[in-house]
């Protein structure tokens, strides 16, 4: 058993931040990273940008950019605290703190960009490899932190909550709390009891249970389905964003191609070099990502292709290969040149607006249980993410949540609860039968709870997913525990939480497109003044 004040499950930005400020406070901090490679985070694979603030820029224009984005269901007073406290913290702590090379123009100003949505550019990016330059710098701090414990390999099982593991019988009338986490070493297969004063729930998003996605192999969902066993309440899950361009190729991964690059003047065509997007919004290439997604859906089925293009090769070669080198690089890898030629694209699963319901400073509804980035839910986002505020937010309420942890930790110093043991199993898993599930859950979740939703798909997907879950928790109770099984039935578990969400909520709505709803052939959203309110 291993005790530690705070206990962070997930090391991309929202957990490295919260691990980094609370143990720059006094707090000793174990820091989980689920795989032994530091690239397996959501924040890693963060291409865009990060919004800082540009000409002319306000709080009140971000945060009526984010308001307007999230189809009005996003939560003002987290809108006001992003567009306050967002740039300064960028500059206090990424800048200045951990040195982020932010790409400068020739005067050494800060080279901003625009993304879709945005009033003004005031993206901040280096090259396009924004969220690895972030991570590293973020990685170099945590090295150099002492009271820092960084776990690679070791992977979150469930939480520990006194109500479903303490050993005293009294404790299931105690408020739901949560003392730690079941732990799985990958390397040597042995489960730990971590007891924790504070745990943090990091886990980032869940865009594996979809056919195709832009996520790391990480993104399974495992947070949410740590939390709902705990019985923490969820929140918007059923607003899931679709990534409007991926790169479609027969033989490669869906590799993400960045907002940036139709904020740079890159244009949306059919095969035949007819730009589409003016028919369907305003802002044209521009649109919000919902808007996007389901227009180059449509255009597909409109066309019967198998993808549209984004054509950026008008612009400067030199300029391209500088501004763009990783998607140059990859898209070269499988025989594309950007500089000559369009990118064939597609829609896929790419963040989770809703998550772990939270206050402003990360608490979940379980008492000492947290939640900060993608896995959490604030509100901010509503029905539908702003570009490039997905790295801003695990930033600002990772640092939020870790000076709230702070000022609760001392309440939490009482004896370690009487945790019952883990109890190992020993027969092996059938490596065919988590392929075969997973397999069932991406396509169940692609083409019943994807970019357009029916009650009627919702209903087949439910009959599927109930029935594999039960097929999935009954050798799960049987089986010796590794990722792959950890993994699959916390892949199950999300895919039903969102498909419930989505099943109850008939309005379409931003991400949430049902097209049995009477709002689905055209919702549009005026955001109001917004009125500022201290949360």
């Amino acid at each position: 058993m291993r005790e530690t004040d705070v206990l962070v499950i997930g090391a991309g930005i929202a957990g490295a931040i919260t691990a980094l400020k609370a143990a720059q406070a006094g707090a000793s901090v174990l820091l989980l990273h689920r795989s032994y490679d530091v690239n397996q985070t959501n924040t890693r694979w963060a291409q865009g940008g990060i919004i800082y603030k540009g000409a002319g820029d306000s709080p009140e224009l971000l945060a009526r950019d984010i308001i307007a984005a999230g189809a009005g269901m996003t939560w003002p007073p987290a809108a006001q605290v992003l567009a306050e406290e967002g740039p300064v913290a960028v500059k206090s702590i990424l800048i200045d703190e951990l040195g982020v090379p932010f790409d400068r123009r020739g005067d050494g100003q800060f080279d901003v960009t625009e993304e879709g949505a945005h009033s003004l550019p005031r993206i901040l990016h280096c090259e396009d490899r924004t969220g690895l330059r972030i991570h590293e710098a973020l990685l170099r701090a945590i090295e150099n932190e002492p009271r820092i414990t960084v776990m690679r390999s070791w992977v979150g099982i469930d939480l520990l909550t006194l109500s479903h593991h303490s050993r005293r019988p009294l404790d299931v009338y105690a408020p739901n709390t949560c003392v730690g986490a079941y732990v799985l070493d990958r390397e040597t297969g042995q489960v730990e009891t971590v007891i924790a004063r504070q745990t943090v729930l990091a886990t980032g998003g869940l865009g594996q249970l979809f056919l195709h996605t832009t996520n790391p192999s990480g993104a399974r969902g495992d947070g949410i389905a740590m939390a709902y066993r705990a019985g923490a309440r969820l929140q918007n899950l059923e607003y899931i964003q679709f990534h409007p361009t991926a790169l479609y190729h027969q033989h490669a991964p869906r590799f993400l191609i960045s907002e940036s690059m139709r904020g740079e003047g890159g244009r949306l065509i059919r095969r035949d070099g007819h730009e589409f997007m003016e028919r369907h919004h305003p802002l044209g290439s521009l649109a919000p990502r919902d808007v996007v997604a389901r227009a180059i859906h449509q255009e597909m089925l409109e066309t019967q292709d198998p993808c549209v293009y984004l054509d950026i090769s008008h612009k400067d070669s030199e300029w391209i290969k500088g501004r763009f080198p990783t998607i140059h690089a990859e898209c070269l890898k499988w025989g594309i040149d950007i500089t000559k030629e369009p990118i064939p694209v597609v829609p896929a699963a790419h963040y989770s607006c809703g998550g772990v319901m939270t206050d402003l400073d990360g608490r979940t509804s379980i008492e000492r249980l947290w939640a900060v980035g993608e896995v959490a839910c604030t509100g901010l986002h509503g029905a539908n993410r702003l570009a490039s505020t997905s790295l801003l937010e695990g930033l600002v309420f990772g640092a939020r949540a870790a000076h709230a942890i702070m000022k609760a930790l001392p309440g939490s110093k009482e004896a370690v609860p009487l945790i019952a043991p883990w109890v190992p199993e020993h027969d092996p898993v059938d490596p065919a039968l988590i392929l075969q599930d997973w397999l069932t859950i991406k396509y169940t979740m692609w083409n019943y709870v994807g970019l357009t939703r029916t009650q009627k798909r919702l209903r087949r997907a439910r009959q599927i997913l109930r029935e594999l879950q039960q097929e999935v928790e009954a050798f799960y109770g049987q089986t010796q525990l590794d990722d792959d099984l950890i993994g699959l039935r916390n892949g199950v578990q999300a895919a039903l939480a969102v498909l419930y969400a989505a099943a109850q909520n008939r309005t379409s709505r931003g991400c949430h497109y049902r097209a049995d709803s009477p709002e689905a052939s055209a919702w549009t959203y005026t955001p109001p003044a917004i009125d500022y309110v201290t949360p």
